[in-house]
């Protein structure tokens, strides 16, 4: 192989530690206090003039919403813990392994859904896409990188290899 030894780059830790995760961070926290406040005060009295399906729809998934949010915010302040030091990413695999990032689906289109004050749905809409995207980042930092292997240099060989040219 005519690799030049270069460690390849691990993307999901470069963006584990990037400013794009502390947006993300800040993003999550700041989700999880808007759906509080708006589950305990206006989601709250939103919730009283619901029909039958709609009430049951709301408590539903308030509380789907609640539990998602807050394995996502787990995730967030485990990798923010790795990030600044706190716990070694061994560490923080164990805990992880405690985390469901993709248990929790909403009912979409389900009885009462349509009923939903428009708030919780921008709500849900807002947390299932950040759930796509910490489970995307999580998903990259698992992924085991073949160690002291360029996977670039390496497929170039392999390339190279196959139309009989030597790089």
């Amino acid at each position: 192989m005519a690799s030049d030894g270069a460690e390849p780059i691990a993307f999901g830790r470069r963006l584990a530690g990037s400013e794009a995760f502390t947006a993300m961070f800040r993003e999550g926290m700041a989700l999880v206090e808007e759906t509080a406040t708006y589950l305990d005060k206006e989601g709250r009295q939103e919730s009283r003039r619901l029909s039958r399906a709609g009430s049951l729809s709301y408590a539903s998934e308030s509380m789907r919403l609640t539990t998602r949010l807050m394995q996502l915010a787990s995730w967030l302040l485990l990798q923010r813990a790795v990030n600044e030091g706190d716990i070694s990413p061994e560490q923080a695999t164990q805990e992880r392994a405690k985390v469901k990032l993709g248990g929790v689906s909403s009912a979409t289109g389900g009885p009462g859904w349509d009923d939903l004050p428009v708030r919780l749905h921008d709500l849900i809409r807002r947390s299932l896409q950040l759930q796509e995207r910490i489970v995307h980042l999580d998903t990259a930092l698992r992924r085991p990188t073949e160690s002291g292997v360029n996977a670039v240099a390496r497929d170039l060989d392999r390339i190279a290899d196959a139309f009989g040219v030597r790089r």
